[in-house]
């Protein structure tokens, strides 16, 4: 489960088994949420104020270059050596 950002208690990640659409995995205790790449349509969450969701989206947003770079990358060479982790603050 490659984590590809996290941002204060949110940890953005993916699972190594995934399906289309692309898309971003966040937890943060117990909330949860899944976030279309290209849409930035939340489809799934729970747990989550409102307000959170929007920050979510707003992050997932300002990374999805990184996020849709590091997706592709994996998925196609199925190796998560070669993409590491991408941590920010």
């Amino acid at each position: 489960m490659p984590t590809l950002l996290k941002y204060n208690s949110y940890r953005f990640y993916f699972y190594s088994n995934e399906h289309l659409p692309e898309h971003i995995h966040v937890e943060d205790g117990d909330g949860y949420a899944r976030v279309v790449l290209e849409t930035l349509e939340v489809t799934d969450s729970y747990n989550f104020k409102s307000k959170e969701l929007k920050l979510i989206v707003k992050l997932v947003e300002e990374h999805k270059t990184k996020i849709k770079g590091a997706w592709n990358e994996y998925f196609r060479e199925s190796n998560f050596n070669k993409i590491g982790r991408l941590w920010f603050r």
